[in-house]
């Protein structure tokens, strides 16, 4: 973690000269990954204020933290292989968890079970940096980048990077539905083969939940690659479907079309700011966690605006804890950084003050199934494992399938330690029937 403001290293010091580094197992190419490629520059006081307060965390740790010369840290459990620690330790000198993160994407750490590894960190994330440091993250955190708002603008930009990488791409490791969501399950341990049924069930409740059946007028934010709006045109509900992605909405309108219901089912390529009109239901899967704290109020007056009397909005969203949140909002991360720009998981309760302070909506129903989303992520990182000479013929390298890795196995350790939640929570005006 860093500790302090970027330091510039006299011409003396050994943070300007090569990396001590061992070569990895693959090349990582400069050019498209210049951060992973060479460590940042840091001072030598920097990259040993960052050793210190890293050994001493992983040292209190249910880990086997192995150093590259043989050195073990940690209280015994999951393996964690750090086979340059010149580097590892510098990297997070500079850029903190982002610095962790790259590290991974290096090479130059490894773990034989790495949602392992990940989850007893997460478990004790509160806890990692010491008390004193933890008052002064105002100080050493890196801010989120200000390119990264999400204005109208921004916010195509920031969904472009991530869901405009390839419709085949998510097709591999994602089940037939091509839901990238999580589903629900009947019990565990969750089997591959039961997944589309598990997202079926998913979108269906989701749907019991806003009540959309014969004739209702629904909007869904988030579009996806268009399972649940199949599934609603196929209750008989008459769907407009908005989403930034274009990949996403051109393969969204083949499926929508070839199930017969395009007459039933519009997709847009809209901001959901610039929505217009009135729905009888309002449904968004995992789309808030997009929106980004600065315009989390707009997000619902948003909402508010566009439910017509009556009505009834189910949301599915992936939540974090109230205090975490608060301590973590402004802060850049390595998922910020190379996976969701801009993005910023809530917490149910800034969900709640912000429905009760800027809208005449309400919570009246809320349900977590936080494991279900491990579940889910497991058989995604799975698939994705099994077809990594697939990814390589799409033409992603060596480095960013151990990116899409380690996000997939950072993600499932976050809901396997309960750091991470995921809530489904239906909103109506007061007054309104339950």
């Amino acid at each position: 973690m860093s500790v302090s403001e970027s330091l510039t290293p006299p011409a003396s010091s050994d943070a300007s000269a090569p990396c001590s580094q061992a070569p990895p197992a693959f090349a990582v190419d400069a050019r498209r990954w210049p951060d992973v490629a060479r460590p940042p520059r840091a001072s030598w006081p920097r990259t040993a204020v960052a050793e210190r307060v890293v050994r001493h965390a992983l040292a209190r740790l249910a880990l086997r933290v192995r150093l590259g010369d043989g050195e073990t840290l940690g209280l015994g459990g999951p393996l964690m292989d750090v086979r340059d620690p010149h580097a590892f330790f510098r990297r997070i000198g500079a850029t903190g968890l982002i610095g962790f993160g790259e590290s991974y994407m290096a090479g130059e750490w490894e773990a034989d079970d790495l949602v392992a590894v990940l989850t007893v960190l997460a478990e004790n994330a509160a806890v990692l940096v010491p008390a004193p440091l933890q008052r002064l993250r105002r100080v050493w955190a890196l801010k989120r980048p200000d390119a990264q708002r999400n204005t109208p603008e921004g916010s195509r930009d920031n969904i472009s990077h991530h869901y405009d990488l390839s419709n085949e791409l998510f097709a591999l490791f994602l089940d037939e539905t091509l839901s990238y969501s999580s589903a629900l399950f009947r019990g565990f341990p969750a089997d591959a083969s039961l997944l589309p049924a598990a997202q079926h069930r998913k979108i269906d409740r989701l749907l019991d939940e806003a009540r959309v059946g014969p004739g209702t007028r629904l909007l869904e934010i988030g579009t996806g690659w268009g399972e649940l709006a199949i599934r609603a045109a196929a209750r008989g509900a008459r769907v407009v479907t908005v989403t930034l992605s274009q990949e996403q909405l051109a393969l969204a309108e083949k499926r929508i079309a070839a199930a017969g219901l395009a007459d039933r089912v519009t997709v847009q390529l809209r901001d959901y700011r610039r929505v217009r009109g009135t729905f009888d239901a309002v449904v968004s899967v995992e789309m808030i966690e997009a929106v980004g704290e600065e315009f989390w109020p707009e997000y619902f007056t948003t909402l508010d605006r566009l439910l017509a009397p009556g009505g009834r909005i189910a949301l599915q969203a992936i939540t974090m804890p109230h205090d975490r949140l608060l301590a973590s909002r402004t802060t850049h991360t390595w998922i910020g950084k190379y996976i969701f720009p801009g993005g910023l998981i809530p917490s149910v309760e800034v969900m709640e003050q912000l429905t009760s302070s800027h809208t005449s909506l309400r919570v009246v129903e809320r349900d977590g199934f936080g494991p279900h989303y491990a579940q889910t992520l497991r058989l995604w990182r799975e698939r994705f494992t099994e077809r990594a000479a697939e990814v390589d013929a799409l033409g992603f390298d060596a480095t960013f399938r151990r990116m899409w890795t380690f996000y997939l196995a950072y993600s499932e350790a976050g809901f396997r330690s309960g750091y991470l939640d995921v809530q489904q929570l239906v909103l109506a005006r007061e007054g309104t029937t339950r």
